[in-house]
């Protein structure tokens, strides 16, 4: 069974774990509108992980024997000016994801919660992964820079994203 701060702290999670959801659903949104669909498609691709993130959660606190708390989601940013704009923010919120990832690590050691530490682990190497994939994009569209070839090439190429 979770501790009843564990709790709390997952159910946090979960509304991050949304909040960043809507994050990238209205990135989606923002460069469909603007003409680049696979930039749309990438982050949509990237909406559906991050619920993905949220229910994965969701089901643990449900088979620890918790109870779930659902609150609203935050105001998302709705538009930016630039694909790099858009990165940099991915990068930058990814890393205040892990941040709280490690902070329930620490806290699930604190507790000597073994079971939630042994979950949590997919998280951390999750984190690894989107806060390097972010990093990516960041470094091609800073080699692009207003290249519209390249932008062109970029969003073509984050089509493909299954």
């Amino acid at each position: 069974m979770l501790s009843k701060k564990m709790e709390a702290a997952l159910n946090a999670q979960i509304n991050a774990e949304f909040w960043s959801a809507y994050l990238y659903l209205s990135m989606s949104a923002h460069f469909a509108a603007d003409g680049k669909p696979g930039f749309a498609h990438w982050f949509n691709t990237q909406f559906s992980e991050e619920q993905g993130h949220a229910l994965k959660i969701f089901s643990y606190i449900i088979e620890r024997g918790g109870s779930v708390e659902l609150k609203p989601v935050a105001k998302v940013p709705q538009s930016w000016k630039t694909p790099l704009a858009a990165f940099e923010d991915t990068l930058k919120h990814e890393k205040e994801v892990t941040k709280m990832v490690h902070s329930l690590v620490a806290l699930a050691k604190e507790e000597n919660d073994y079971a939630t530490e042994s979950f949590l682990k997919w998280f951390v190497d999750e984190q690894v992964e989107e806060e390097s994939t972010a990093q990516g994009y960041i470094d091609a569209l800073t080699m692009i820079k207003d290249n519209g070839f390249g932008i062109y090439t970029l969003d073509k190429e984050l089509r493909s994203r299954a």
